[in-house]
């Protein structure tokens, strides 16, 4: 599965040929020609038929140019705020993880102790991610039969199976004497802090932009651009159509870009690195314990 663009933000020349921007021309091409053939439309009933262009001003357009601006900048600000929060809910994952880790190693000398609580908080954040993306795969859930018994291959939630089977576990370490009520305490509060950045990532998938906001957005961006030839059609001539083609390319970019990054934890180029996030942190909690 494709992770998070990685690239130099310095390199003019690379992002702007790079082949993400032929991705999103190619998605716009019919759109595209579609636009190109009204525009023609119009420039030849007005160049050709009329013999001389009506003369509209193009005002308005102007006007609603600078609203339609300040109507997008605020789509993109929102679309990127959902993906921020994806990143530093899942950064305090990895710190939560670790913390949990650490103490657990500290404190359980068992060899098979140690390998179930290996298994456990390294299989929470894979099952979070699969969850993430529309549930955790039969072959993941096999794997870990072994640990988690026979239970995790019907279970709906496997991520709260997991914290559930953890703090159950916690249970029976305090009952044994294992764990002090302080350390007990502690480790409870781990997992209750996964479970809270498991909610987070939660409200963030299924949370989207308000349809009525995201319809509008999108009516506006048409009836501007269609539009758009009648009042630039005096001034450019012919040159109307590539003009329009233009406008029309950036604003409905600009759109593509805010619906992509509004759910961070799909597989789309611009999506979180969730699998070598979950890497990262099933090899530090194996070192850990080793």
């Amino acid at each position: 599965m494709p992770d998070v663009i990685r690239y130099n933000p310095k390199n003019w020349l690379g992002l702007i040929f790079h082949a993400y921007s032929q991705h999103v021309f190619r998605r716009l091409i019919p759109a595209m020609l579609g636009i190109a053939m009204l525009t023609a439309v119009v420039c030849y009933i007005e160049l050709i038929w009329l013999e001389e262009p009506l003369e509209i001003s193009n005002a308005v357009h102007s006007l609603l140019g600078f609203v339609l601006s300040l109507f997008l900048v605020f789509r993109t600000n929102t679309a990127y705020d959902r993906w921020w929060e994806g990143p530093k809910q899942w950064g305090g994952l990895v710190n939560v993880t670790r913390t949990l880790a650490i103490r657990m190693e500290a404190n359980v000398s068992d060899p098979e102790e140690r390998r179930w609580w290996v298994q456990a908080i390294s299989s929470f954040s894979k099952a979070l991610r699969d969850h993430l993306r529309d549930g955790v795969g039969a072959d993941l859930r096999e794997d870990w039969v072994a640990w988690a018994g026979p239970d995790i291959r019907t279970v709906q939630h496997v991520p709260n199976y997991i914290a559930s089977l953890m703090s159950r576990r916690l249970r029976a370490l305090r009952k044994a004497d294992t764990l002090t009520d302080q350390e007990h305490w502690l480790l409870e509060a781990n997992l209750e802090r996964k479970v809270d950045i498991l909610g987070a990532c939660e409200r963030i998938l299924k949370t989207p932009i308000p349809y009525s906001y995201s319809m509008f957005m999108k009516k506006f961006i048409f009836i501007y651009v269609i539009t758009l030839p009648l009042g630039f059609v005096y001034t450019f001539a012919w040159w109307t159509i590539p003009v329009v083609m233009i406008v029309f390319y950036v604003l409905v970019s600009i759109e593509l870009i805010a619906e992509e990054i509004e759910d961070p934890f799909g597989t789309d180029d611009n999506d979180l690195p969730l699998n070598d996030l979950c890497t990262t942190m099933h090899n530090n909690v194996e070192e850990i314990f080793r």
